[in-house]
């Protein structure tokens, strides 16, 4: 993409159906779809998305957002790459089950992953989702220990974490949003945050975080994992203070116990590195990735681990292997869609435009930490965070941009601008200018 390019307009987009009625779209939507994590007194139709082109979507009245709600969208909307990859998998294998043979793209992409991975993290099981991914990681760890004849059932986690919305993954976390009505399938330490959200990225907030972390390894029997994000993200967009990383991992070394780090979110490239704890030179036991590496595409996840715990599994009295996995693990477009996004990713320099344009947006608001209802500025890669005084006053916000054509996301209180990485200059400069519009700076 070339970085001096100008905002698309909705003219640049062919493919429209030009028989859509949005009043009918709208219909069929309300009456047949439920939309999740909503309430069901919200009318999610009102914003029903068109298509997209790079960081521009529109919805189906042809009115145009700049997308600074995107989780997963690495390369765009609509990247030739990617979308040629996808067709051509198609046309060729669409997939197979991986349990009983193998295809050639899953290899090439689990060998791409190890050549970015630190130290022996060398075998990576595919899966769909985060959520999966997670509960893959913690079935792996929990084996682990049983593969030496040692039970163990604690996990210790971020109260504030998020790890997934399935039955286990959401058992990780304290959130209330994401509790269930359901017996937790293991106990769970919950570590709080030791000071305030904005003030837990600074140096003097990490031997309070680390001594939480221990203390709660150390309050009962030996833990199978430590399980943690290196950016909180629906837990508040909590920006965590630097050596935090390779503090939890010499704490997991000394007290014998895993580490597993969750970079569903943070992965490929949105924290500014390739993977956060590169950022520290951290080697977890278990790394789960997924948002960014299908790009939004097609649904991929990965769970790798380090070599020694991948061997360990021969021991499985069953079937000497891991009994866990789905018909679609690997799935061959999957795994062709994360390819090209890879290469697209590296092509076109987007972890260090990720660096660039974060720092920009940061240094951009900066100065509003403190006035009025803004509480707190922070960011990472390209995260930016504005942290409010209620939680009215951040979805205040976020319905107002929305009006102005700037999609944002809410954690709590919070508010996060994350664009697709391959969001340019432009986009950048009046994304700013939409959100200074509403917080009433210009």
């Amino acid at each position: 993409m070339d970085a001096n390019s100008p905002i698309m307009s909705e003219s640049n987009y062919a493919g429209q159906r030009p028989d859509e009625n949005p009043s009918d779209v709208r219909e069929q939507d309300r009456r047949y779809v439920w939309h999740p994590w909503s309430p069901i007194s919200t009318d999610r139709s009102s914003l029903t998305i068109s298509h997209g082109r790079d960081y521009l979507v529109w919805d189906i009245d042809g009115q145009e957002y700049i997308d600074g709600c995107s989780l997963n969208t690495t390369c765009g909307y609509g990247h030739p790459d990617v979308v040629n990859a996808v067709i051509q998998q198609l046309y060729t294998l669409h997939g197979v089950d991986i349990s009983i043979s193998s295809h050639e793209p899953v290899g090439r992409l689990a060998e791409r992953l190890a050549s970015y991975m630190p130290g022996t993290l060398l075998k990576t099981l595919f899966v769909n989702s985060g959520s999966e991914g997670i509960e893959a990681a913690m079935m792996i760890a929990t084996s682990f220990w049983i593969n030496f004849g040692e039970t163990r059932n604690r996990v210790v986690a971020f109260a504030r974490g998020y790890h997934g919305s399935t039955l286990l993954s959401r058992s990780l976390t304290a959130l209330p949003r994401v509790g269930h009505p359901f017996q937790k399938p293991m106990p769970v330490d919950y570590v709080e945050l030791p000071v305030r959200p904005g003030e837990i990225r600074h140096a003097e907030a990490l031997p309070l975080l680390l001594n939480a972390f221990e203390q709660s390894i150390v309050s009962g029997s030996p833990p199978v994992a430590v399980v943690v994000e290196p950016f909180l993200n629906v837990g508040g967009g909590i920006v965590l203070p630097d050596g935090f990383l390779s503090g939890l991992r010499e704490l997991c070394d000394r007290h014998n116990t895993l580490l597993i780090v969750d970079e569903i979110f943070t992965g490929y490239g949105r924290c500014g590195h390739m993977f956060m704890c590169q950022s520290e030179n951290v080697e977890p036991d278990i790394l789960v990735s997924s948002k960014g590496l299908g790009g939004g595409y097609v649904p991929i996840a990965a769970t790798t681990v380090r070599q020694h715990i991948y061997d360990s599994f021969d021991k499985d009295p069953f079937i000497g292997g891991l009994r866990y996995g789905h018909t679609t693990s690997g799935h061959a477009v999957a795994c062709a869609a994360a390819l090209a996004t890879l290469e697209v990713l590296e092509k076109e320099n987007l972890i260090e435009r990720a660096r660039h344009f974060g720092k920009i947006l940061v240094d951009r608001f900066a100065s509003l930490a403190g006035r009025g209802n803004i509480v707190d500025i922070r960011g990472l890669g390209l995260i930016l965070v504005i942290e409010m005084s209620s939680y009215e006053a951040a979805r205040n916000v976020v319905s107002q941009a929305a009006s102005k054509g700037l999609l944002l996301r809410q954690p709590g209180e919070a508010f996060m601008m994350v664009p697709p990485l391959t969001i340019d200059e432009a986009g950048i400069e009046e994304a700013c200018r939409r959100l200074e519009n509403v917080l009433g700076m210009s």
